[in-house]
């Protein structure tokens, strides 16, 4: 069902055959997560304690990525992800982000993954971590997030993870002055953002994307 290819930017990803989708882009897997979620929302934030919910942990790259920000810039990341389906250790532990990002992070890649689930976890003094082995569509939110990575697969797939209803649970469970991020620009995801409360704008994609979609719980485009 799931099996490991490469992408453009020489990093894995898994392509899923039974809904003929990859977990990332084949445009370069590394460059589509720097790009939408690091780039396009947590380098925006000056403050130095973030809270993070993505939806969809996948292979734990943007988890891996957000740890090296927050190490980096010396910010505190708490850091929550829902996955209804992780991956196996068979699969994770062959892929190659740490060859490319520096091999110094393949035991933090490890840890990140193996660390036990619905258990908060410090990775390390500026990176927390809560997986929550869950469905998005019935959990209950009790966090206040400033940043969400929605990180789905494509609406094509799993239309009923784009709805408004989705959308209004994560905006009621956000700040004021927060950020959602996602890959995806459909017209159709963009206006149940707008109905759950969100102000939407198109921005540039990440390579092979023209466009991708930031919403901001804040009364202006202006944080």
């Amino acid at each position: 069902m799931l099996k490991i290819i490469n992408t453009a930017d020489g990093s894995n990803s898994l392509y899923n055959d039974i809904i003929n989708e990859s977990y990332h882009s084949v445009n370069g897997a590394i460059q589509e997560s720097q790009h939408v979620f690091i780039n396009a929302g947590l380098s925006q934030f000056s403050k130095k304690e973030i809270s993070i919910f993505e939806v969809g942990f996948g292979t734990g790259l943007n988890a891996l990525l957000s740890y090296i920000f927050a190490e980096n810039n010396s910010k505190k990341i708490i850091y929550n992800s829902i996955e209804l389906f992780p991956l196996k250790r068979e699969l994770y532990a062959q892929l190659n982000y740490a060859n490319i990002l520096g091999q110094n992070y393949s035991h933090i890649y490890l840890k990140i993954n193996e660390s036990q689930w619905n258990t908060n976890i410090n990775i390390s003094d500026y990176f927390s971590l809560n997986k929550i082995h869950d469905d998005i569509r019935t959990v209950e939110l009790s966090g206040k997030y400033d940043l969400v990575y929605f990180d789905a697969f494509s609406p094509q797939v799993e239309p009923e993870l784009w709805t408004y209803e989705i959308f209004e649970k994560l905006y009621s469970s956000m700040n004021m002055n927060s950020i959602f991020v996602t890959y995806c620009a459909k017209g159709d995801v963009r206006r149940n953002l707008q109905k759950a409360g969100f102000n939407v704008e198109r921005i540039p994609g990440p390579a092979g994307k023209r466009e991708m979609l930031r919403a901001l719980k804040a009364t202006s485009f202006k944080l």
